[in-house]
């Protein structure tokens, strides 16, 4: 999310000494979360021999690279598995060929165990493990500021063959060709790359002969484990599918430079290095390089294709939508050669430039290279769907360009397809996004933050489940937040707004706390792990407990801390005194938490909420956004939002019945034709996040299937259309690739399918058939390993359908239309 408040880490030193000592100091725990073993597959997972280490006394350095390597001897058809926990990051060849990147991300001193099947990848003999990691140590919201280390172990035919730590066999090496003193990626990311390299940079992961000078290892003391659980990355190899277009470039000095926060907060709280010690300033430099000729191409791009490149020339290299993962490429040069991958989600003015779309990322990566034939692949993963490649010195031939997928397994068994091109299109982007967003824990976005955000992630999970048939990355996600004794820099009882992430300055967003206790419920709804939603109860309740001061006279949340969000438009400078779209909030929390826990306390209170709102909030023609308080009286303002009208239907604060004119309105003059200006002017128009999405599940709910057909082509075909990927906003000044906006995907399963409800714990299927502008509809939904799978089709006013269920599951046909419903024979 593009959020704009000041976030950033705090670097109070007594901070860092507390969380040395959680990561390194406390004894060896095999719990999976607090109250909770790991069961004896989970333990499995888990290494046996090996200990943590790192290069003596930098643990704490920042950007750190180092390269570990070990040899193991392997006979034919042997079961051979490697093991990995890292911090930070990791990425790990065998005998000079990618095998993987992680790790699953955790709690704040706890970290997951990856684990890698080698069987089919050995070769007879000798066989060499080479594992990178980058010591990232910076506080930001895609990892966490942990001390680095390496944890590592191979088995062969259950024997440990290899390992980290005393006895072990693994040797290191610090990566000098990846600069350490670089700036920040963003101010949610850590560090970007920029290589110095010479042909033969990367000889040591596959040679053992190759040397290497070496860096004492230290061993760290035993530290927390978790299995991953969660399903890795298949790692496909995406290739381009056009040259879009080659030119030339110049050197121009701007007028001003732009310099965004993550190149001039840098300081205690916010983790980095400051200008005045940086090797190189590519943010700076990208600012120079203007295009001066263009030449549009669109040629297929296939293996055979090679790019030849001289000094400020340029090609532009299109993967045909929005992907996420690891640029790659081989490169010959004849002559020392600067080249730079510019990338971006879209083009602005026909090219890439990623600084005047979104200028608060860093989207480059540069490689200074000498004469010689190189593989190169970045460490990070990064999103674009053009990739602009530069070369400001030198000449060189660019061969195999590709992009490493860094995304959730695609499963091809949840599926949607109709006789409406565009909903097919808006469903594979949702599909798309997912994918991206969702490998371990729910991101908003994967290019500029990566971080596992709060309400974001109550979207997502439901795809989790309809994409996949499972909830594993919602279990971890949630244990995540159960994992920490306390979070460090948030008031008593207060949740981070996204998780695992370090906020050191202390900002938290109360709304995404109370979306969490809604998604806990839901994801108990949809038979989620009884043990963890057990767990969770102290860290609501405590929650609940933080929210008691804020409440007024009347119930009602007033004058809360730090930064109130309620979505992307006007609705969010309209938070105090008291926000009604808050308190809507509040009570539907309250009910989840009564829901998840039997206390009618809770339930009694958010009742209460209710109805005050609808007392206070309603002035007869619409719900107002907030009251604000003048020399002690609560009066209510004049201002009012499109989102606020969404938040009381969604909430049940109001209903068709309760508020039948403005009902009448929103179904009738809101939504994405309306003309704000002359139209309603008085109320603020809403955005994707998170209105536009409340408002189809209004229109669901009360039976506006026909409409909602066109309003989805409305608010998301464009977006499918240029990107292949769902956005945060309506328009494309933010991310183009944000994971809640998969849900829509729901919105067809449910109301254009017609697999109307899932109930997960009973297991029933409430099929819901609607009166819609569609010949045809197919698609499955995976229940595990099981699917259901719906097909029906017009014919006159006869609805012909064919559904198939997993064994145990009944169901209710719920018939909304006005045609006859004909159930066919297999």
């Amino acid at each position: 999310m593009n959020r704009k408040a000041k976030s950033g880490p705090s670097g109070k030193i007594i901070g860092y000494i507390l969380l040395f000592s959680i990561t390194f100091i406390l004894s060896l725990s095999l719990q999976s979360c607090k109250n909770r073993q790991t069961s004896k597959n989970e333990s499995d997972l888990l290494m046996n021999q090996s200990a943590p280490v790192w290069a003596e006394g930098r643990e704490k350095e920042m950007n750190l690279t180092l390269g570990f390597r070990g040899i193991f001897t392997a006979t034919p058809k042997a079961e051979a598995n490697l093991l990995i926990a890292a911090s930070t990051v990791y990425r790990v060849y065998l005998n000079g060929e990618y095998v993987g990147s992680g790790p699953a991300r955790a709690g704040h001193g706890y970290f997951r165990v990856d684990r890698y099947n080698l069987s089919d990848r050995m070769q007879e003999g000798e066989n060499i493990v080479a594992i990178e990691v980058a010591g990232y140590n910076v506080n930001s919201y895609y990892t966490t500021d942990q001390p680095s280390f390496l944890q590592a172990e191979a088995e062969v035919d259950g024997n440990v063959v290899l390992h980290t730590g005393e006895g072990g066999n693994f040797e290191a090496t610090e990566i000098r060709e990846r600069l350490q003193k670089v700036e920040r990626y963003s101010f949610q990311r850590p560090f970007t790359e920029y290589y110095r390299l010479e042909e033969g940079y990367d000889r040591w992961r596959a040679d053992k002969n190759c040397e290497i000078s070496r860096v004492k290892l230290v061993q760290f003391p035993p530290i927390k484990l978790l299995p991953r659980r969660v399903d890795q990355a298949d790692f496909t190899v995406l290739k381009p599918v056009h040259l879009f277009s080659k030119g030339t470039f110049t050197r121009k000095t701007p007028a001003q430079y732009y310099k965004d926060r993550s190149l001039v907060n840098i300081g205690e709280q916010f983790k980095g290095y400051a200008e005045t010690e940086l090797e190189v300033m590519p943010s700076q430099r990208i600012q120079e390089l203007q295009t001066t000729t263009k030449n549009q191409l669109n040629t297929p791009y296939d293996a055979s294709t090679s790019v030849e490149l001289s000094i400020n020339e340029f090609a532009i290299l299109d993967f045909g939508i929005n992907q996420t993962g690891f640029i790659g490429a081989r490169i010959r040069c004849t002559e020392p050669t600067e080249i730079w991958f510019h990338f971006d989600e879209m083009l602005t003015d026909n090219d890439v430039n990623s600084k005047k779309r979104m200028a608060d990322v860093n989207n480059q990566v540069v490689y200074e290279l000498q004469p010689g034939a190189y593989t190169i692949e970045t460490f990070d993963p990064y999103t674009f769907k053009f990739l602009k490649v530069m070369v400001t010195e030198g000449a060189c031939r660019l061969e195999d360009v590709y992009l490493r997928e860094f995304a959730s397994p695609d499963r091809t068994d949840a599926s949607f397809s109709c006789s409406n091109e565009k909903l097919n299109r808006i469903y594979d982007a949702a599909k798309q996004t997912y994918r991206q967003n969702a490998l371990d824990i729910f991101m908003d976005c994967p290019s500029r933050e990566r971080a596992g955000w709060l309400c974001d992630s109550y979207f997502s999970a439901i795809m989790e489940k309809e994409f996949t048939g499972y909830s594993k990355v919602a279990h971890n996600f949630y244990e995540n937040y159960a994992l920490p004794e306390k979070f460090e820099f948030l008031p008593e009882g207060m949740i981070p707004m996204c998780y695992p992430a370090d906020h050191n300055d202390g900002v938290f967003i109360p709304n995404w706390s109370l979306w969490f206790i809604i998604q806990v419920d839901d994801y108990a709804r949809r038979g989620g792990d009884r043990q963890l939603v057990s767990d969770l109860r102290t860290r609501i309740t405590d929650l609940l407990g933080y929210f008691e001061k804020f409440e007024n006279e009347d119930g009602l949340l007033e004058k809360l801390e730090s930064w109130i969000f309620v979505e992307w438009s006007k609705a969010n400078s309209l938070v105090q005194d008291v926000n009604y779209p808050t308190n809507m909030l509040y009570s539907a929390a309250l009910a989840s938490a009564a829901n998840l826990y039997g206390n009618k306390e809770w339930q009694k209170k958010s009742e209460n909420i209710q109805r005050q709102i609808q007392k206070q909030s309603f002035n007869g023609e619409f719900f107002v956004d907030n009251a604000v308080r003048e020399n002690g009286i609560l009066k209510v303002t004049d201002q009012i939002t499109e989102v606020c009208q969404y938040y009381a239907f969604f909430f049940n604060i109001a209903t068709p019945e309760s508020h039948p004119d403005l009902w009448k309105k929103i179904a009738t003059v809101f939504g994405p034709d309306r003309d704000e200006t002359t139209t309603f002017s008085n109320v603020a128009v809403a955005n994707a996040f998170i209105g536009n999405y409340l408002r189809m599940d209004i229109l669901s709910r009360y039976k506006l299937q026909p409409q909602l057909l066109s309003e989805i082509e409305d608010y998301f075909y464009y977006m499918a259309e240029r990107t292949g990927t769902l956005w945060e906003n309506v328009h494309n000044q933010a991310s183009c690739n944000h994971g809640f906006a998969s849900y829509i995907a729901h919105v067809l399963y449910r109301d254009m399918l017609g697999i109307s409800n899932i109930d997960y714990l009973n297991k029933e299927i409430i099929i819901s058939f609607s009166d819609i502008n569609l010949e045809y509809c197919s698609g499955s939904i995976p229940v595990e390993d099981k699917v259901i799978s719906l097909e029906w089709k017009r014919k006159g006013d006869n609805i012909h359908y064919l559904l198939k269920t997993p064994a145990g599951y009944k169901t209710r046909i719920d018939n909304n239309s006005s045609v006859n419903v004909i159930e066919m024979s297999n």
